[in-house]
């Protein structure tokens, strides 16, 4: 049995109850952390699609960061298209890891409740998004170009405008505007789909090769950098529980070294 688990099996009542979930100034640092985050995360998304244009973006630091609309029914960098029910499940799942982690916790792991805190603010964020934002999304084969992509893809996504005998017209979600035509065709169909609202992007570019070219929100962020807390602290952790099962081991061969030289004077 690892150090660290025996010693949570051996942790009495007494020591239980100073844990995390009963210290304040615990609860102090993970909770205003998640709130003042998921506030800033869906203020920004509110005002950037109040304001922005999927077609026009705003340059805030030339060929460093822009602000672009952009509507994304999957997950981190465009993966799982579609998938939004399953990334609601998940996302549920993480938080209720998240509180099982705060709740177990020790009150003096301050960068750990920091970064559980970014966690819940990011992932509330985008389950916010998934639950009350949906677009229309154009279903079908992909184009020749990837057709070693399997399944049914999304063509276009944004909001339904009207539909045709022979096309659909869809707009930027969740105005309309811009409007695009879409012809119909065998194994075309749109959906109701869930979204996230991304709106910033990274423009740096290394000669011709670009070196994020994925459109994120704020929500993104605190998770990327409160994952990154967590997986410090961990290791930090670990490093801590590997030096003290070797001071445990070596203190015994000590003694008897020391009960050795004893004996023999």
């Amino acid at each position: 049995m690892p150090a660290d688990v025996a010693a949570a099996a051996r942790r009495s009542p007494a020591s239980a109850q100073r844990a995390s979930l009963y210290d304040l100034r615990s609860h102090a640092r993970i909770w205003p952390v998640a709130v003042i985050g998921l506030a800033v995360d869906l203020w920004s998304k509110d005002l950037a699609f109040r304001h922005l244009s999927a077609d026009q973006p705003v340059v805030l630091i030339p060929h460093v960061l822009s602000l672009r609309k952009v509507v994304n029914p999957g997950a981190m960098l465009g993966l799982g298209q579609g998938l939004g029910l399953l990334f609601m499940v998940a996302s549920i799942l993480a938080l209720l890891f998240v509180v099982y982690l705060f709740a177990h916790s020790d009150p003096s792991r301050r960068s750990l409740h920091v970064g559980l805190g970014l966690v819940l603010a990011g992932a509330l964020g985008n389950l916010y998004d998934r639950t009350f934002h949906v677009a229309d999304a154009v279903w079908g084969p992909p184009p020749e170009t990837v057709r070693l992509l399997k399944g049914d893809r999304i063509l276009l996504c944004g909001k339904l405008i009207r539909e045709n005998t022979n096309t659909w017209v869809l707009g930027d979600y969740p105005d309309g505007e811009n409007p695009q035509t879409v012809p119909k065709s065998a194994g075309r169909h749109v959906r109701p789909t869930p979204v996230v609202r991304d709106f910033i992007k990274v423009d740096v570019k290394i000669g011709s090769f670009e070196l994020w070219r994925w459109v994120f929100n704020v929500a993104d962020s605190l998770l990327v950098v409160g994952v990154g807390l967590l997986l410090i602290n961990f290791w930090t952790e670990q490093r801590k529980t590997g030096k003290r099962a070797l001071s445990a081991t070596q203190a015994p061969c000590e003694a008897q070294s020391v009960s050795g030289d004893e004996s023999s004077t």
